[in-house]
């Protein structure tokens, strides 16, 4: 019961919660990766023996991203949802060079629905869902 109190311990009011089907650890770690400086996990806790879930797989992690609050938590594939572009990521960018960086990270064995283009005022902006199925907008303006 710990690891479900602890989840809460630097969840903000309101979170994304990202549910995925065994790769949660990967996703989040990728994650963190493309957002130096600006992306931090707060905590990780995974399934142990005797509890519902893969063993070793994440229970619940707690990550922040650029001030937003995601959590994660892997389930059974078979059991897992899946991820659906009527729900995305949105990331307004700091410049262009971090639009650029995540754009081609986050495309990269992924599919892209629109973009880069421009769309006035923005300079740029991109729909992506990447590889793990999470579907990103990203906007440089």
């Amino acid at each position: 019961m710990k690891g479900v109190l602890k989840m809460f311990e630097n969840t903000k009011l309101l979170s994304t919660f990202l549910t995925f089907k065994g790769n949660a650890e990967e996703a989040m770690n990728f994650y963190v990766s493309l957002f130096p400086n600006e992306a931090k996990i707060h905590s990780v806790v995974k399934f142990e023996e005797g509890q519902n879930g893969p063993v070793g797989k994440i229970l619940n992690a707690t990550v922040e991203i650029k001030g937003h609050s995601l959590m994660f938590m892997d389930m059974e594939p078979q059991f897992a949802p899946d991820f659906s572009w009527a729900t995305s990521l949105l990331v307004v960018c700091n410049d262009e060079a971090q639009f650029d960086s995540l754009f081609n990270s986050l495309s990269k064995d992924g599919s892209i629905m629109m973009g880069p283009e421009a769309i006035p005022p923005m300079r740029k902006v991109a729909w992506i869902t990447d590889r793990f199925g999470v579907t990103w907008q990203l906007v440089w303006s």
